[in-house]
């Protein structure tokens, strides 16, 4: 195990589910599976420990939520990332997820690449976002009666190119593969977009994008 690899703290309350998880990701050498926990309340009590790189989150446990333990988690070791993996995408956990400070929603039925994947993007302060639930956000927003005019935005063809594919929920990898680019000509994108958006994250970007009619 290299002393580069994303540390991984995994909570669920069915222990095979997380026996299946630590089998698929302890194969990767650029993942290291540091921990488990049955509910949420035990969960923040192995992040207090362990201080894992990310934490893949259920959502519906006994003792302590998930939803819950993310809020805490949030507020008390933002340096651990926490993506939401579970059954269920219906609006309600999926916005309660995202405003306790999830950086990630996936559903357990995600492919092991993307989840994969998915793990190392919000170890490098990524949104990962299913498209389905990224496209339920931007849906969300649309719902929701305009403040007051935006300004123009002076975002090239590449750029908007890369906030489509953004709003999709893909990481800079899968948009450099889509685009033929490097990963680092992506990310340099990506943070230009972000400042030309005044968006604070991958998920804001979205939205103020989809306000300006560029989706």
């Amino acid at each position: 195990m290299t002393s580069a690899a994303v540390r991984v703290l995994l909570v669920d309350d069915q222990g095979l589910f997380r026996e299946a998880l630590a089998t698929l990701l302890s194969v990767r050498d650029d993942i290291e599976v540091v921990g488990e926990a049955g509910d949420g309340a035990a969960a923040v009590r192995r992040v207090a420990d362990l201080a894992p790189d990310v934490v893949l989150m259920d959502l519906r446990m006994p003792v302590l939520d998930g939803i819950a333990a993310t809020r805490r988690m949030s507020a008390d070791y933002p340096e651990t990332k926490v993506i939401a993996l579970t059954t269920f995408d219906d609006d309600a956990d999926v916005f309660a997820a995202l405003r306790a400070g999830a950086v990630g929603y996936l559903l357990k039925d995600v492919s092991s690449a993307r989840l994969v994947e998915a793990v190392l993007a919000a170890a490098r302060g990524e949104s990962v976002l299913q498209p389905s639930v990224a496209a339920k956000v931007v849906a969300r927003f649309a719902q929701l009666p305009p403040e007051e005019p935006e300004p123009a935005v002076p975002l090239s063809e590449r750029e908007r190119e890369v906030v489509r594919l953004l709003a999709a929920g893909n990481s800079n990898r899968e948009i450099a593969a889509a685009l033929f680019l490097a990963e680092g000509t992506v990310k340099n994108h990506v943070t230009s977009v972000l400042t030309k958006l005044g968006a604070h994250d991958r998920t804001q970007a979205a939205l103020r994008a989809r306000a300006l009619g560029l989706l």
